[in-house]
C-alpha cells in the first residue's frame, strides 16, 4: 500500500471533509498526528457553508444537560462528548481563530457577519496542515481486527481512520450515504435511515398558491384528528410549491416522530398578538377608513399580497361585496380565517431534502468517551454517520463538533500506532 504520511507520527485518515470531519483532523494535528483528509465533493465544508440560510447556526448557548433534553436519538451517548468539548468550547473555538458570535432568539449563535463562509474558512484554517485528497473512499481495510488504510482507487496505509461522511441529506454536499456502506462492510449495524428537519408536503392548493410567501412572527399550531394541538410554536415559515418548509416546520417535523402526517392538522395564526375580540376591533377600523372598498381591496394593510385570495376563499365572503355591508358573522369567519388558517398535512419530503439523517450507526458498537469503534480497533466515528440527532436550533453542528473533537483526539493517540 502508498504511505502518504511522515512515519514519526501516528497517521491519521478522515473519510469527510465537513464539520465532523474538518474538527478531527483539526485536533488530530494539534495532537501531533500526520493526517490526510479525503473528500470526494472537490471542496472542504460544502454543507456546512449552507446551513441556516447560509448564516450558519454554529452551537445552541445552553448547559450540557439542557443540551441533552433537545437530543432526540440517545442522547444518553452525547454526555461525555458534551463533557469533552462543550457549546462554550465552540465559542471559545470560533472566537479564537478570529470569527466573532452572536446569541439570538432561542439561544442560537451565530457569527455576528451573518456569513457561514467565516465559519467554514475558520475550519479550514484550522485544519490547513492535512493533506487533502479529492478522491472517494470505497473501502476502510481491516487486518488483525483494526483499521490499517482505506481504498479509493488505490491502497492508502493508515494507523488510524475516522469516518465523518455525514449523513443520507444533501448528497449534492457529499453526504450521500456512503460512510453507512463503509461502516457495514465492516460490520458495523446500521440503524433505520429517515428524514429529520425537512419539509413537509400537504393537501389542497392554498401552499402552492401562496408559493415563495414567507411569514415571520406568526405562530403554528398541529392538531391530531382529535383538536388536539401536539405541537406548537412561533416565528417563521415558508409556503412551497409542494406544501410548507421553514425553521418551525423543520422544528415540527423533529417533534412528530411517531404520528401518521395524514392524520395531522397545521393552524397558522397570522396575529398572534391580537386575541379575536382585538383583530375584530382592527378589521373594523380597516373598513371603516374606505367603507365602499370591495372587500378583496381592503386587507392589503392586513395581509401580504399572495394571502389575500386565500384568505378570501377561506373566510367564504364575497370578494366584491363593499366592507360597509360586510356582516358580524361574516367577519367572524374572516377573524377565524386568519387565527387559525387550516392546511392538511400530507407526507414528508425525501431524505435528501432532510437537514439532517435520523439514524446511522449503531452507538452500541461505539464508546462515547472516545468515538472509536467498539468492533474494529483504530476506527472512529464523527458527526451525522453516528446514529444521534437533535432539534434544529445549533444542536446538530455542536454534535458534530463535539464527536469530531473526541474522535480526532483519540485516532491521533500513539496507541494507535500499528
Amino acid at each position: 500500500m502508498q504511505s502518504v504520511s511522515n512515519d514519526r507520527a501516528v497517521k491519521v485518515a478522515v473519510i469527510g471533509g465537513g464539520a465532523a470531519g474538518m474538527m478531527a483532523a483539526g485536533t488530530a494535528l494539534s495532537m501531533g498526528a500526520s493526517v490526510t483528509v479525503f473528500e470526494h465533493v472537490g471542496r472542504l465544508g460544502k454543507k456546512l457553508a449552507i446551513t441556516g440560510k447560509g448564516r450558519c447556526n454554529v452551537t445552541n448557548n445552553c448547559t450540557r444537560e439542557e443540551f441533552i433534553q433537545n437530543v432526540l436519538s440517545n442522547p444518553r451517548f452525547m454526555y461525555a462528548p458534551l463533557s469533552a468539548f462543550s457549546p462554550e468550547d465552540t465559542v471559545n473555538f470560533f472566537e479564537g481563530l478570529g470569527v466573532a458570535l452572536k446569541t439570538e432568539r432561542g439561544r442560537r449563535v451565530f457569527p455576528v457577519s451573518d456569513k457561514a463562509a467565516d465559519i467554514v474558512s475558520a475550519m479550514k484554517k484550522y485544519c490547513s496542515g492535512a493533506d487533502i485528497v479529492y478522491e472517494k473512499v470505497t473501502k476502510i481495510l481491516v487486518n488483525g481486527g483494526r483499521a490499517v488504510g482505506v481504498r479509493t482507487d488505490k491502497d492508502y496505509a493508515f494507523d488510524s481512520v475516522i469516518l465523518a461522511t455525514g449523513g443520507k441529506s444533501y448528497p449534492l454536499t457529499g453526504s450521500d450515504g456512503s460512510g453507512y456502506k463503509l461502516a457495514s462492510a465492516v460490520g458495523h449495524t446500521v440503524t433505520e435511515l429517515t428524514p429529520s428537519l425537512v419539509p413537509v408536503e400537504t393537501y389542497g392548493s392554498y401552499c402552492q398558491r401562496m408559493q415563495g410567501l414567507s411569514l415571520k412572527n406568526v405562530a403554528l399550531r398541529i392538531n391530531d384528528e382529535s383538536g388536539r394541538t401536539v405541537y406548537e410554536d412561533f416565528g417563521e415559515l415558508l409556503f412551497t410549491h409542494f406544501g410548507m418548509s421553514g425553521p418551525m416546520i423543520l422544528s415540527a417535523t423533529s417533534h412528530l416522530r411517531g404520528f401518521k402526517l395524514d392524520t395531522l392538522t397545521a393552524e397558522i395564526d397570522m396575529k398572534p398578538a391580537l386575541d379575536e375580540r382585538a383583530l375584530d376591533a382592527r378589521i373594523l377600523s380597516d373598513f371603516a377608513k374606505n367603507p365602499n372598498k370591495d372587500f378583496a381591496n381592503s386587507l392589503g394593510a392586513l395581509l401580504p399580497s399572495k394571502m389575500i385570495d386565500i384568505i378570501i376563499d377561506d373566510s367564504k365572503i364575497d370578494a366584491h361585496k363593499k366592507v360597509n355591508s360586510i356582516t358580524k358573522d361574516e367577519r367572524k369567519r374572516l377573524v377565524s380565517s386568519l387565527k387559525s388558517l387550516k392546511i392538511k398535512l400530507k407526507r414528508l419530503r425525501p431524505i435528501d431534502e432532510a437537514i439532517i439523517t435520523s439514524g446511522g450507526i449503531a452507538v452500541k458498537e461505539i464508546s462515547p468517551k472516545t468515538m472509536m469503534s467498539t468492533k474494529v480497533r483504530s476506527l472512529y466515528f464523527a458527526g451525522e454517520v453516528i446514529d444521534v440527532d437533535a432539534y434544529t436550533g445549533g444542536y446538530n453542528l455542536q454534535i458534530a463538533f463535539s464527536t469530531g473533537y473526541v474522535s480526532g483526539m483519540n485516532a491521533a493517540g500513539k496507541d494507535n500506532l500499528c
